[in-house]
């Protein structure tokens, strides 16, 4: 069984997803859905294949998406407005054979594929008589990426036993059902969208889907909310909250909505600038590694909430937490430990990287024979209820806008540019907590202005990872032990010299 199984239960009738063009009934999603997986099984997609999605925003992303794992598949969806180099490494970390794409995508994308191309708006022959395969808990479900040091995005594996567990649980824990009417927010290629769409529909509710363009533009985001009634938004981050809550249209629009799930980075300083008074409904925080299914505790923010703490709350169902100590034993309520994540959602490892599956994901000894959990390299405290405090990194990762970035792979994209020598990446807060990147860098670049280098990186790296400014230093500061000396270059950025 597979989290698609779900949507086939709900009354055909039903509306499942509605666009500014019309809407689709759960039956037509599903013969939708149906017809493709056949076509896909026939065309040799077979379970722990994993099947690259390059389609625009919109029906065709999610119809795609259920349809390779109705046929057993693994989908890695693809945001195909990111760089081609970006979009090769994905691919090829994320073992991918086969693609599914339109007609136009597909002349204009190369990418490095040895299976069939399908494309999703031309009519393929009929495969009814294809037999869909049985697909076990622990068959691959998608691929995911995060940033990785090796100056290649990492593959995370991700199986369906976690993923059906996973939206499940984020339908029971938000009160998802036939009347939620949830906006998908989350960009196609990031993890978080499959949230967004598929946990409404596994609850029986509908998913409203516009062009990306009009959620970035406040008039246009509170008419979204408007005239399709939406109820539900389960991925916006802190940023974007703050962004809107700035706008009185965007505002007001929010004020309607019964229930906003926020998650990809810190939501404090949202509420330390009053940020949820602005918000009469329902505010959930989530807190969770792509590594663990995305979303691993969740934490409902109360109408006067605290400020002083990062709080994000309590396991979710099939989750567990555990805080420890550098000798891997248990902390006491209240000292400062290492976030480990067990349970049905952690993933089965990194794809084609043994050595950091065998690093980051270890033996659970708190769990079943065979358990893992996942060191997340986030520390965090318990309070004596039970509640989660996070304290932040221990490594250099960031959250820039919701997504986890890897300095390191910053700094050798840039160190690829002929005239760059040295690199360094540092990381400001303002005074509302959004990140914003500083690259530091040594080499003859006298007649190298910014926008070269910006155009370097943008060959590679997904706007997210684009630094604010280029510091242009003679040479990099080390400590006594000869690493790079970020402090030294911190405190540049914030006296503001050059």
């Amino acid at each position: 069984m597979t989290f698609v199984d779900d949507l086939f239960a709900h009354p055909a009738g039903a509306p499942a997803i509605r666009t500014p063009d019309g809407h689709l009934s759960y039956g037509e999603l599903t013969d939708r859905i149906q017809r493709l997986a056949r076509t896909l099984a026939g065309s040799g997609l077979e379970p722990e294949q994993v099947c690259a999605i390059a389609v625009d925003r919109g029906v065709d992303a999610v119809i795609a998406m259920a349809a390779v794992a109705r046929a057993g598949g693994a989908f890695l969806a693809l945001d195909a407005g990111l760089p081609h180099a970006r979009l090769e490494a994905m691919c090829r970390t994320g073992g991918a054979r086969t693609l599914v794409t339109t007609t136009a995508l597909a002349e204009r994308l190369s990418l490095p594929l040895t299976g069939p191309v399908v494309l999703i708006d031309q009519d393929a022959p009929p495969a009814a008589a294809t037999r869909l395969p049985v697909v076990t808990p622990h068959t691959l479900a998608y691929v995911s990426h995060t940033s990785g040091s090796t100056g290649a995005p990492n593959a995370v594996l991700i199986e369906h036993g976690g993923l059906r567990s996973y939206l499940r649980a984020i339908g029971t824990d938000n009160g998802l059902g036939p009347g939620t009417v949830a906006l998908q927010v989350a960009p196609i290629g990031y993890d978080a969208s499959i949230r967004d769409v598929f946990a409404p529909l596994v609850a029986g509710g509908c998913v409203v889907l516009v062009p990306r363009a009009r959620l970035l533009r406040p008039a246009e985001f509170a008419d979204t909310l408007r005239t399709f009634g939406v109820t539900t938004l389960l991925s916006v981050t802190p940023t974007f909250l703050g962004f809107m809550t700035g706008h009185e249209a965007a505002a007001a629009a929010l004020r309607t909505v019964a229930l906003i799930v926020s998650s990809g980075e810190s939501l404090l300083p949202f509420l330390a600038s009053g940020g949820r008074h602005l918000l009469p409904g329902g505010l959930v925080n989530q807190y969770g590694p792509t590594e663990c299914t995305m979303t691993s505790t969740r934490y409902p923010v109360p109408r006067d909430p605290v400020t002083t703490a990062d709080l994000i709350g309590a396991p979710i169902d099939g989750v567990s937490v555990w805080l420890l100590d550098p000798e891997h034993r248990p902390v006491l309520d209240g000292a400062t430990g290492e976030v480990h994540i067990g349970g049905v959602g952690v993933a089965r490892g990194y794809g084609g990287r043994p050595a950091l599956t065998a690093e980051r994901f270890v033996p659970d000894p708190f769990g079943p024979p065979g358990a893992r959990l996942y060191r997340t390299g986030d520390l965090a405290r318990r309070l004596l209820d039970g509640t989660l405090v996070y304290l932040g990194r221990m490594d250099r990762q960031l959250k820039i806008r919701g997504h986890r970035v890897d300095p390191a792979e910053i700094e050798g994209a840039l160190l690829t540019h002929p005239a760059v020598t040295a690199a360094v990446l540092t990381a400001d807060k303002d005074d509302r907590g959004r990140v914003s990147l500083s690259a530091h860098v040594v080499g003859e670049l006298t007649d190298v202005p910014d926008a070269a280098l910006r155009a370097h990186l943008a060959e590679s790296l997904p706007p997210h990872m684009m630094p604010r400014r280029f510091v242009r230093i003679t040479r990099v500061p080390t400590t006594h032990s000869g690493k790079s000396d970020r402090a030294v270059l911190t405190r540049t950025d914030e006296n503001g010299s050059r």
